[in-house]
């Protein structure tokens, strides 16, 4: 039975179709934004450095957001996937700009990713703002 609260947010993804998932889902007060990477979906480049592919991946996260009437001061919650240890400070002065107070809460791990250019995932939960 399909749950008529619930939308669907989809960025056009050739990926989205390929593994089955929904860029994002708004359900009830919540967004979920699914893991992801620094991949430019307009030009289908990678960036080269962890910094930059945060900033995509982030520029990402946000178009879906803006879908579900959120922004990235709305997000509660961030998990940071990185393939090494030594992005982890890069990558925090990133985040630590970019958001506001209170700032979400953070989970951040080292991992190996689908993709060997892929140096960092975000995967965040949001609260939809009231209409």
């Amino acid at each position: 039975m399909t749950n008529p609260t619930r939308q669907a947010i989809l960025s056009g993804s050739k990926f989205e179709t390929l593994a089955g998932y929904s860029r994002a889902i708004v359900d009830g007060e919540f967004i979920f934004v699914s893991g992801t990477v620094g991949y430019n979906f307009k030009t289908g480049e990678v960036p080269e450095s962890v910094e930059d592919q945060t900033h995509q991946a982030l520029a990402n996260i946000s178009e879906a957001l803006a879908q579900a009437n959120a922004t990235l001061q709305d997000i509660v919650r961030v998990r940071v996937f990185l393939t090494t240890r030594d992005d982890i400070m890069p990558v925090s002065t990133i985040l630590g700009g970019t958001f506001s107070e209170p700032r979400p809460t953070n989970t951040t791990v080292i991992v190996q990713l689908a993709e060997e250019q892929m140096k960092i995932e975000l995967e965040v939960t949001a609260l939809k703002r009231a209409d």
